[in-house]
């Protein structure tokens, strides 16, 4: 794939990258990942017995898009490529609906994540090839910015063992990983997209606190290095890290205050002041744990942070407004009043003013 001219196009867009970017941080709001694939979507309304439909898809993210005063918290919603394609029922598209609410569109590009060759248990992402054109007519379409995704498990055992070409993530897996996401990060600010960068590291395991830490700064070194290396505008990007957290599994679960010190001091070790805004994941926590970590972060944080700390949830969010409507029509209001109170629950985090009690 031929990168050759991206430094001068880039340039050219560098006020509307910065724009872009100051606009998805704006006003203490944050992003809304509503760019679940089509299998996990379908997964999700399994679970719960909704119909696994194109139909049902599109009634579902039809009521998100339209839910009332979404704005009021969400800057930016990131949709799937079926979704940034699909309509109201009466024939409006989800994008328009969005730009006219005052939200920013954005797109998932990456192609998923693959079993990566001579590493067992690892993944790499893809999706570069032809992504050149597919960022181009996403632009055109109204997208403003894109997402890409990169995976990476931590295997304890083979961390305590020192077992070679065993330890995960491995060197190769971070590198690819690394590669990709500066490479696709390029892309974006030559077709005038601003990247969000996702570097997850899995809440998967028994993993402590301190392994997480450690294996999270290794990540974000190597993506920064790399980043820098392809001469992507650091202002012109935003970072969608996983917070740094015990695995599930792991006996030890320390305090929201602990999680929020060690989040942040691997970030402050890691990530260049000119980033404008770091926009967590939720990775699997429950929505009131999500807020209260990031609430802790930003209470105990913000006036001293060189970035601003916000979110980019997806079922942290969504999932809660999924179990009340079900598919079921008559349940479409009920669920967006809980979607929309569980972003403002998240915009209050980002503020540090988040009380589960209050809810």
């Amino acid at each position: 794939m031929n990168d050759s001219g991206s430094s001068s196009q880039a340039i050219g867009s560098t006020s509307h990258l910065l724009e872009t970017a100051k606009r998805l941080m704006a006003d203490d709001k944050g992003l809304l990942a509503m760019d679940e694939s089509v299998a996990t979507c379908n997964r999700r309304f399994a679970k719960l017995g909704i119909a696994q439909s194109l139909e049902m898809r599109r009634a579902y993210r039809e009521l998100i898009v339209t839910t009332p005063r979404l704005s009021d918290s969400i800057s930016g919603a990131i949709l799937f490529d079926e979704t940034i394609h699909q309509h109201t029922q009466d024939g409006t598209p989800f994008i328009n609906v969005l730009i006219d609410a005052g939200i920013i569109p954005g797109i998932k590009v990456d192609a998923g994540a693959v079993d990566m060759a001579g590493h067992p248990g690892e993944k790499v992402t893809e999706g570069l090839d032809g992504l050149r054109e597919r960022l181009e007519a996403y632009a055109l379409m109204g997208a403003r910015f894109a997402k890409w995704r990169a995976v990476f498990s931590i295997d304890v055992d083979a961390i305590q063992t020192r077992v070679i070409n065993r330890v995960t993530p491995s060197i190769a897996c971070i590198e690819a990983n690394a590669h990709a996401l500066a490479r696709y990060a390029a892309l974006c600010q030559e077709a005038g997209l601003v990247p969000i960068v996702e570097p997850e590291v899995m809440i998967n395991g028994s993993h402590t606190l301190q392994q997480c830490a450690q294996v999270t700064e290794s990540v974000l070194q190597a993506v920064f290095q790399h980043l820098n290396e392809q001469g992507v505008l650091l202002e012109g990007l935003l970072l969608k890290p996983s917070m740094v957290l015990p695995g599930l599994l792991c006996p030890v679960q320390e305090s929201v205050e602990t999680v929020a010190d060690m989040t942040v001091s691997c970030l402050l070790r890691t990530v260049p002041a000119a980033v404008p805004g770091i926009a967590f994941l939720s990775g699997g926590q429950t929505p009131e744990m999500a807020s209260a970590r990031l609430n802790a972060m930003n209470s105990r944080y913000k006036s001293r942070l060189p970035w601003a700390l916000t979110f980019s949830f997806s079922r942290a969010i969504e999932l809660p407004a999924l179990e009340v409507w079900l598919g079921q029509d008559d349940n479409v209001e009920a669920a967006q009043k809980v979607l929309q109170q569980g972003a403002a629950n998240d915009k209050a985090a980002r503020r540090g003013e988040y009380s589960a009690a209050a809810n």
